[in-house]
Formats: structure tokens, C-alpha cells, sequence
């Protein structure tokens, strides 16, 4: 694989001096101008929405800013809310970088963070503390590995739309936890809710110094950096964008394509196994339904607005974590279901893959021909 990708870095490169990076910052700021443009025209079809109910549109935004940002409560609640969001995002954007659209983060965390709580139940009392976080840890990383990674088999050994693949596997998933925390990994002592054995506050992931935020936060940005630099900066991630671009052109090369699509695969499913963990060992305190939170589905959203940059994402999930954590305000200031923030992010959504056809038509972005430069 490295030899291919030396072979396609060493293609001649026509540079044109200063001319040509002015181009490319204004190409650059297409893909900034065109999401920030999407989220005004979002906003303002759901006023028009908010007018149709009688609602006031102004004071449901300035709720939502309160709600996520305007306190230091409030904005710790939205840093705790963000850091699912991120690694569940990054699942959607490293196969994207490989030309997969999969959107199975939401069954990846409820089974990475089944697969931990499992594993916890005959580690407690028995095992310390730190060493049981890191096997919970690593157990739902490779229990989310493997659940997407096997979408990314599937489509590359069979031909499997991956998209309508990661789909299906995540209801799977969550009724595969159902059937075991309603079954035999029950607790008894807790007729309420089926849920897992508690773990118990020893073995909960603990805050950030200073803060109310557990350190998956922390963990979730790392890994934003770490797979920017990775997708970026090294040949794996060279060869995967040459994969995502044209996969004739990527076997023709000698790339090892199929390789390549697990491993992105794997990696996805990893970020969102991470989040199951996370939810477990630091909010949750056991497995149950309260697993399926959505945040799989809204960093499907995070992660196109941030056009699959690694880095973005951690900016754009913050955005979100405040519109999610803003909610409960909202719906006991205005009488509004806790949902209507769903009914945004669905205009978001809906304003955002429209806004997909505007790339490249805009003469602004584009610079002058300059002829033919030797």
C-alpha cells in the first residue's frame, strides 16, 4: 500500500505561486460559507414552523442559547451532551472519507455499551477499579468495531449497500441488548426499569477537574485530532481518500481496497463503541434503554455539517450538545414537546442535503482561469 500511494504522490504537482493558494482558500471557504448558509435557511423555515403554531421564533433561539450557553451550568450540560456526539460523528466521517455513507452509530453505541456494562458485572468487587474501566473500555471498542466492520465486510466482499446494512444492524443491536438486560443480565432489585447490574460509583469514569464534564469529552476530542492527523497527514490516509475518489483507480494502483474498508469500518465502530462505554461508565452507571438516546442519529447530522472534517466536528457537536441540552427549557418555557428540537435538527437536515447541490456553482469560489502554466 505505501509503495502504490509514493507512486501517486510522486505524480507531477504545476504549481502557481501565489495565485494558486488564494484559490484554494477560497475554495476553502465554499465549505464553510455553504453549511453556515444552510443553517440560517434551517432557521429560518422553523420560524416559519414556530409562526404556524403560534409560538414566538425569538425567544424559542434565545431559549436554545440560554439553555446550551448561557450559564456555566448550562454550558457544562452541553460540553457532556457533545462528547457521544463527537465520536458518533467520527463514525460517520471516516467512511465517508472511503466513500461509505454509514449511519450506524446509534447500534454501535448501544452495543459497545452493552458489551461493557456486561463485562463489568464479573469484574466488580474482584477487580480495581482503573483496570476494569480499561477492559470495559477496550471491550466495547471492539464490540463496535466489529459491528460496523462487519457493514463494511458485507459491502465490500458482497456488494451490501452499506448504508441500508448499518441501518438494519442497529435495530438489531438494541434489541439484542433488549433481550438480555430484560432476560438474563436483569436486575431483579430494580422492577422499574430492566437494566444491567449497576456498576456502582467506584467504577464510574470520574469528572473533569474543575468541571461537571466526565472525560469523555477529553477522550472524543483526542481522537478528533488523532484520525485528522491519520486521514490527513499519513499514507492510510492517503490511500483511503484515493479509495473514496475512484476505487477502480485505487486497484489499479495496487491499493489494497478491501483492507482499507474494514479498517475504516473498524475504526467507525470503535468511536462509537467508545460513546456506548462512556454512557455507561460515566452517565449511565449500567446498560439499558436509555442506551438508545439518539446521539448515534444527530452525529449523522454533525458529521455532514461539518463536512466529515475531524476537527469540525468537535465545534459543530458542541452546536448540537447545546440545541439537545436546551430541551428541557424549552419545552417548560413554551409549552412546547421536549422534541421540537428534533423537528429542528430534521430542517437542519433536510436545508443541509439540498444545500449539497450548491457546491461548485458559485463563481465567487472560483478563481480566474490562468491559462497554461509551465
Amino acid at each position: 500500500m505505501q509503495e502504490a500511494a509514493r507512486a501517486v504522490v510522486a505524480t507531477p504537482v504545476v504549481k502557481g505561486g501565489s495565485g494558486d493558494v488564494w484559490l484554494r482558500l477560497r475554495q476553502d471557504s465554499e465549505f464553510i460559507a455553504i453549511p453556515l448558509i444552510a443553517l440560517c435557511g434551517a432557521a429560518f423555515l422553523f420560524s416559519l414552523f414556530l409562526l404556524a403554531v403560534g409560538k414566538n421564533p425569538i425567544d424559542f433561539f434565545e431559549l436554545v442559547y440560554r439553555g446550551g450557553f448561557g450559564t456555566a451550568f448550562s454550558l457544562q450540560n452541553t460540553l457532556q451532551r457533545s462528547a457521544p456526539l463527537i465520536l458518533t460523528a467520527l463514525a460517520v466521517a471516516i467512511p465517508a472519507r472511503i466513500g461509505l455513507v454509514m449511519i450506524g452509530g446509534e447500534g454501535a453505541l448501544v452495543v459497545g455499551g452493552f458489551v461493557s456494562a456486561a463485562v463489568a458485572i464479573p469484574m466488580l468487587e474482584r477487580v480495581p477499579p482503573m483496570l476494569a474501566l480499561i477492559v470495559m473500555a477496550i471491550m466495547g471498542m471492539i464490540a463496535g468495531a466489529i459491528w460496523v466492520g462487519f457493514a463494511g465486510f458485507l459491502r465490500y466482499a458482497r456488494g451490501v449497500n452499506e448504508t441500508i446494512s448499518t441501518l438494519l444492524l442497529t435495530y438489531i443491536g438494541i434489541a439484542i441488548m433488549n433481550f438480555f438486560v430484560e432476560g438474563a443480565l436483569r436486575d431483579l432489585t430494580n422492577p422499574n426499569k430492566p437494566s444491567t447490574k449497576p456498576i456502582g460509583d467506584a467504577y464510574m469514569v470520574g469528572k473533569i477537574p474543575g468541571t461537571d464534564v466526565h472525560w469523555g469529552l477529553a477522550a472524543g476530542i483526542i481522537i478528533a485530532i488523532a484520525l485528522h492527523i491519520l486521514m490527513t497527514r499519513t499514507t492510510f490516509g492517503f490511500a483511503a481518500r484515493i479509495t473514496g475518489g475512484n476505487p477502480r483507480a485505487a486497484l489499479a494502483q495496487g491499493l489494497p481496497v478491501g483492507k482499507l474498508i474494514l479498517a475504516c469500518t473498524a475504526i467507525a465502530g470503535a468511536c462509537a463503541g467508545l460513546a456506548g462505554f462512556y454512557e455507561v461508565a460515566a452517565i449511565q452507571g449500567r446498560a439499558n434503554a436509555s442506551l438508545a438516546a439518539g446521539y448515534g442519529f444527530t452525529g449523522i447530522l454533525v458529521a455532514f455539517l461539518a463536512r466529515h472534517n475531524p476537527v469540525a466536528i468537535i465545534f459543530v457537536a458542541i452546536l448540537f450538545g447545546g440545541i439537545v441540552a436546551s430541551g428541557g427549557l424549552i419545552q417548560r418555557r413554551m409549552d412546547l414537546p421536549d422534541a421540537t428540537v428534533l423537528v429542528l435538527q430534521g430542517f437542519i437536515f433536510l436545508v443541509l442535503l439540498t444545500s449539497e447541490t450548491l457546491y461548485g456553482r458559485f463563481a465567487i469560489f472560483k478563481g480566474k482561469p490562468a491559462g497554461d502554466r509551465t
